[in-house]
């Protein structure tokens, strides 16, 4: 059987997804030693096996996912249990119900991992309500605890049966949807960038406006001008890491042997991860950090392009893994010797016209929203007698929403020339990673009315 270290590994964001390699992983025995040519291939020293690095999940709460997996680990029955678990009853709850059967000193461990988890949540939701200016209105917790649906919020004490069986469906289902956000913001992130290109051309003059229309269409020419792009997964692709990357004679590529060099983990399987490494000689064709025409953003929307393109032709079982047989396989079609020319994202436009007409739509409703919140009406006319002071009224003194978000200073709107889209994205993703909506209809349906009353508990 495999070793506890590789059977921790299956919790890993790429096992997560699936939950099929959760039972692969604990149950198959281990890789197929693989034939290599030591007379061109030096075989690598044995090292002392050491627990791999933590996996990040990519999920707001991934730092209470992996504490809860790590401790569950630590108990002999729950992984007794688990060796014995298929994968529809995992998915159907079965294996939450050996959590009544744990020892104490993990249930222990895990009630105090719960409450240290709400108490974030809290405090993450009292934070966007200060910066929204909120301050004098208290917060309703457990209405606004709902919508993190992978923990129990009724019960913030204790960790029990029902909050593991959350966590499992949640990671699941939030795993099999973190492509498609990604895509989602990286589609929005193109969308600003395009409309404060075209905002500040309508602040030049001709003349100006001109000259900046030829430097765009200078960046995107140069860009676009580049060596040729493999095709992901191909192998001409791959020849080019064995011979960049691994140093040996493009002659001698042998798939097995190249699987067995960058299965870095030596777990039988290429995960999300050690896909993506073996794109980054392709994308250093289009991308370099120090040219202005290159977005690194850009950059790592286009590994996923690549990596999903190779998972939906190589992963047949559809675990988001490839295995070494899925893979021998893969290099025997057609596509794998003779593949298509792959079309980058200068080719590919993120968005069509109408979701860009929809999305400055958007931003112009927003922008009249916002001034509307802004406008103060003037104070009442104060006769003044002498050398009296004339009465400082409350409007005069409060900060409104926007500002008591600046204390430190002015941070640019969006329409602001030194707001970058870059900068909106980030500050987007910052709040989306920590698990927040960004407005209250981000919410989940039901929850918007919650967070828009709040009110004092009892």
């Amino acid at each position: 059987m495999r070793s506890g270290i590789q059977n921790k590994m299956c919790w890993s964001r790429a096992l997560l997804t699936g939950w099929v390699l959760l039972l692969v992983q604990l149950l198959c025995f281990e890789a197929v030693p693989i034939s290599m040519d030591k007379t061109k291939v030096q075989e690598p020293e044995k090292k002392i096996e050491e627990p791999p690095p933590s996996v990040d999940t990519g999920l707001h709460y991934d730092r209470y996912l992996r504490e809860v997996i790590d401790f569950l680990e630590k108990d002999q029955h729950f992984r007794e249990k688990l060796h014995n678990t298929d994968m529809e009853d995992i998915k159907q709850g079965k294996l939450a119900k050996e959590l009544d059967f744990v020892s104490h000193h993990v249930r222990t461990k895990l009630d105090e991992l719960k409450r240290q988890e709400v108490n974030r949540l809290r405090t993450l939701i009292k934070a966007k309500q200060d910066l929204e200016g909120g301050n004098d209105i208290a917060v309703d917790h457990q209405a606004l605890l709902k919508q993190f649906e992978y923990l129990n919020h009724m019960n913030p004490h204790t960790f029990e049966v029902e909050d593991l069986d959350r966590l499992i469906k949640s990671a699941t289902k939030d795993l099999e949807n973190f492509d498609k956000e990604r895509h989602e913001d990286f589609k929005k992130y193109e969308m600003m960038k395009e409309h404060d290109r075209r905002e500040h051309l309508k602040a030049l003059d001709d003349n100006e406006r001109k000259k900046e229309e030829e430097h765009y269409e200078d960046m995107r020419k140069k860009h676009a001008d580049h060596p040729k792009v493999n095709h992901p997964g191909s192998q001409n692709q791959l020849k080019e890491v064995w011979e960049e990357a691994d140093g040996l004679d493009p002659e001698d590529f042998d798939p097995k042997t190249f699987f067995n060099l960058h299965d870095t983990n030596g777990d039988g399987f290429f995960d999300e991860q050690e896909l993506e490494a073996l794109f980054t000689k392709e994308l250093e064709k289009i991308y370099d950090p120090t040219n202005e025409e290159d977005d690194m953003v850009e950059m790592e929307e286009e590994r996923l392009r690549m990596r999903e393109h190779v998972m939906n032709e190589v992963d047949s079982n559809k675990d988001r893994l490839v295995s070494l047989d899925e893979f021998l396989v893969a290099t025997k079609k057609k596509e794998f010797l003779e593949p298509d020319s792959w079309e980058t994202l200068e080719q590919n436009q993120a968005y069509t016209d109408e979701e860009m007409r929809e999305f400055e739509e958007h931003l112009a409703v927003e922008q009249m929203e916002r001034l509307k919140t802004q406008k103060v009406e003037p104070p009442p006319e104060v006769h003044v007698q002498e050398n009296a002071i004339p009465e400082m009224h409350a409007f005069d003194t409060q900060l409104h929403p926007e500002q008591e978000a600046q204390p430190q200073g002015h941070q640019p709107a969006p329409q602001d020339p030194q707001y970058t889209p870059q900068e909106h994205y980030e500050q987007h993703q910052d709040l989306a990673q920590q698990g927040l909506p960004q407005t209250h209809q981000d919410l989940p349906p039901g929850h918007q009315e919650a967070a828009q009353g709040q009110h004092h508990l009892p």
